[in-house]
């Protein structure tokens, strides 16, 4: 399974868009989504191609579904993260609420008031990897989501704990690579925005 986060928006590293409707790419973003989708296609293998129902992440997954002769299809356990009362809050002043150092160092013990906790996104996530590993079993297909989720779900992969998650980075439009297989997952890479993704494929 491929995981994509969603292209740049004019409000990336600055606001916390959540589940707020109405963001779509930057111009920016638009380039990196056309970039991810090349490398995508030139793996001639990909079978399916899922996004998060917000409007960004489908923007991200048009040109890849495109690429692979497919169409983009929705899956909701792909979307962001419920921020509830902290949806279009500025990152900056976020920094300096007190609950700011849980969600950094004790994220598994935080809820977003008004919102999802980190365990139930994680929950949710991993939930949508085992349907669409069902759906698609020993094939390659697209996942296009979030940050936080997939972030979450690479921890899970990684077997690391959720509240060691945030020290994983994922970057806008970046792919990370995970073979979901009867031993477990195996992680092949992480964050990538290399040109060659061929080379992941296991020998």
């Amino acid at each position: 399974m491929l995981w994509v986060r969603h292209g740049r928006t004019p409000t990336t590293g600055a606001v916390l868009p959540g589940r707020a409707p109405g963001l779509h790419l930057a111009e920016e973003g638009r380039r990196q989504a056309e970039d991810a989708a090349r490398r995508i296609a030139a793996l001639g293998t990909v079978r399916a191609v899922y996004a998060s129902p917000m409007e960004r992440t489908r923007e991200t997954a048009a040109p890849i579904a495109r690429a692979c002769g497919l169409r983009v299809r929705r899956h909701r356990g792909l979307i962001e993260c419920d921020f509830g009362e902290w949806t279009g809050r500025r990152l900056a002043n976020l920094r300096r609420r007190r609950e700011w150092r849980t969600v950094q160092r004790h994220p598994s013990s935080f809820r977003f008031p008004g919102g999802e906790s980190f365990a139930e996104m994680q929950a949710r996530g991993l939930a949508a990897v085992t349907d669409l590993v069902a759906r698609h079993p020993g094939e390659a297909i697209v996942a296009v989501s979030h940050a936080d989720v997939i972030k979450a779900v690479m921890a899970s992969a990684l077997g690391t704990p959720l509240d060691l998650f945030q020290r994983i980075v994922i970057g806008p439009c970046s792919i990370s690579a995970v073979v979901y297989g009867p031993e477990g997952p195996t992680v092949l890479a992480v964050n990538s925005t290399g040109d060659d993704l061929r080379s992941l494929v296991p020998s």
